[in-house]
Formats: C-alpha cells, sequence, structure tokens
C-alpha cells in the first residue's frame, strides 16, 4: 500500500548518494559561504525516546563530521507532528531552523489536524523508511498475530493498542488493519512512540503500532514481542523469526519515513549545502551502525526522489483516510 516501501528505493538511493555527493559543500559556496556562522536547531516532532528523536541525535552527532557547526536538537511534540512543523514553516528561512519530517505530513492534513502539508517547507533529503509493526509485552498471553486478532474478534473495543498520536503512522496502520481483517481495537493517542511503548511495558494497553526502531532496544532486552510487520519482506537485526502481514495472509503494506526539510523559501544555496551534507553524513558507518542496531532500515533519497515519495505517499493516504473515514 505505500509506495515508500519499494524495492527499487534501495538501488535509487546509492544512485542518489553518488548524485548528491557531487554538490557544493558549504566550504565551496561562494554565494553563502558563511553559513553556518552558528548553531543550527533542529525540531524533532515528538518526544524524547521515540525513533525519530534516535535517529535525529545520531545524525546531528555524526553531522559534526561534515557540517562546521553544532546541531541542536530541540523537541516539539504535539498533534502528531503538526506542533513542530507549524514551528518550522513559520521559523526565519536562513538555514538556522531545521526538522525532520516523517510520513505523518502526508496523512494528517487529510485528517483535520493540520494545514500544514509538505508544500509549506522545503523537504532536503529522506532520511530512512521503516515498516509498521505490532508489538506486545513479551508476557503477553498473545504469543501471535493471530491471538491477538481472535481477542480484538472476541472483546470488541477492548484491546487497547497505543500509537504515536492521532493520525500517526500507528493510527493508521492499526487502523487500516481493522479494515482489512474485520476487527475492532481501542486506539490510544500517545505524544509520540516512546510513552506509548512505556505504557505497554507498564501493562497499562495490550498492545502497540510503532515502528521497529521505536521497540528494537525492548526486543532485544526480550521486553516486547514483535508479533508482525507491514513490509514486504522480513526485516534484520533479531528480527528475522518476525513474519510479514502477507505471510498471515493478510495483504497489507504500511510503512513510514523521516526526512529532513527546511522553512519555505529557505536560499537555494543552503539546500544545496544541506543536501550534500546529508549526502555524506548518511555514508557514515557510525550512523549506519547505530540505524542497524536500533533496526532503523536505510532508505536515504536525494531531494528529488524524496519528493516523489511524498506525492505518491500524499495521494495513498488521502485515499485511506477517506476510505477508513479517520477525522479529527
Amino acid at each position: 500500500m505505500n509506495p515508500s516501501l519499494n524495492r527499487r528505493g534501495f538501488g535509487r538511493g546509492l544512485a542518489a548518494i553518488a548524485a548528491a555527493a557531487s554538490l557544493p559543500s558549504w566550504a565551496q559556496t561562494g554565494a553563502v559561504g558563511a553559513y553556518p556562522q552558528r548553531p543550527v536547531e533542529l525540531i524533532v516532532p515528538f518526544a524524547a525516546g521515540g525513533g525519530t528523536d534516535v535517529l535525529a541525535r545520531a545524525m546531528a552527532e555524526t553531522m559534526r563530521k561534515h557540517f562546521p557547526q553544532n546541531v541542536i536538537v530541540m523537541n516539539r511534540a504535539g498533534a502528531s507532528g503538526a506542533v513542530g512543523w507549524s514551528e518550522l514553516a513559520a521559523a526565519k528561512p536562513d538555514g538556522y531552523k531545521l526538522a525532520i519530517i516523517t510520513v505523518e505530513m502526508t496523512m494528517i492534513p487529510h485528517m483535520g489536524l493540520t494545514k500544514i502539508t509538505s508544500d509549506d517547507v522545503v523537504p532536503i533529503a529522506r532520511l530512512n523508511a521503516d515498516p509498521a509493526t505490532i508489538a506486545v509485552r513479551a508476557d503477553s498471553p498473545f504469543k501471535t498475530l493471530e491471538d491477538f486478532l481472535a481477542a480484538a474478534r472476541k472483546n470488541v473495543g477492548g484491546v487497547r493498542i497505543g500509537n504515536a498520536g492521532p493520525g500517526s503512522l500507528g493510527h493508521l496502520a492499526a487502523a487500516a488493519l481493522e479494515d482489512k481483517v474485520g476487527v475492532q481495537f481501542n486506539h490510544l493517542p500517545y505524544r509520540g512512540a516512546n510513552p506509548a511503548v512505556l505504557d505497554l511495558l507498564g501493562g497499562h494497553i495490550e498492545a502497540v503500532a510503532v515502528t521497529p526502531v521505536e521497540v528494537a532496544t525492548y526486543v532485544a532486552a526480550g521486553k516486547i514481542r514483535p508479533l508482525a510487520i507491514m513490509g514486504d519482506k522480513r526485516i534484520q537485526a533479531g528480527w528475522e523469526q518476525v513474519p510479514t502481514l502477507k505471510e498471515r495472509g493478510i495483504d497489507l503494506l504500511i510503512g513510514g519515513w523521516r526526512g529532513l526539510a527546511a522553512p519555505k523559501n529557505t536560499p537555494p544555496e543552503i539546500i544545496q549545502q544541506l543536501r550534500s551534507v546529508m549526502a555524506r553524513t548518511l555514508q557514515e558507518p557510525d550512523l549506519r551502525a547505530t540505524m542497524a542496531r536500533q533496526n532503523m532500515g536505510e532508505g536515504y533519497l536525494d531531494q528529488p526522489a524524496f519528493l516523489e515519495v511524498i506525492a505518491r505517499d500524499n495521494a495513498t493516504f488521502k485515499q485511506l483516510v477517506n476510505k477508513l473515514g479517520i477525522k479529527a
């Protein structure tokens, strides 16, 4: 269902890396050679500790090798990302305030949760791509996806499943699963994935719908058990035994991405510099190793290919939101 997870993405990503790496670096660009003269703020529109936050902080640290100023991560959680993106859209377009954007930017406008869309910012590069997953506590009575769905059928609306907020990837993924198999969950929104995962660990909810990175640490520690992923193939880093929905007879693909964006009207020279920095940063072995340990899927795309993904996902999720009747 989500075209951002197609198999051609990795090959296109490699080609994009080569193209973007040839862009002028910050030190070589005469028109805005003074940029950056001070630290740059990076907005993370979700709570600390979630997958987006983990990636942002690892990326900011790695950027030190290719960027002459510190990148300071600032969490601005709320409204499934809209709070942080509204701040970005209103910021001065000088390159000193950037933000992580996620696939939710192609979802929540259609639900009436925000008027901010990708047209109100400048997407720079896609950083990664992940499938959605359904996960429970390791001591849960639900040993398989079939157990989980059977409980939802028996106790209509009684199985609580947390997500990162209304209109988040997890919310739409769980809603799409409901629609596909004919069950009903009790969707509980949080101010980010990490609070939802903590409530799962505390026994306050039965499951979460998130991405693998947001539960990877707890899966590795034996505290959380993923029941299935919504990608087209199984993933690695300790998740080799986790089946896809398709393997369980459910034809549903739902996944997301994270990217970097700047305010609209940011000078093209600065955007080019940041594209170049992203192309180099995403190739760094240390960052790739961190992403692999967190089971965070690679999926770098330079700006042109990233814009294509955003346009396709916008159409896909608009259709899904309208079909399911999910409105604020």
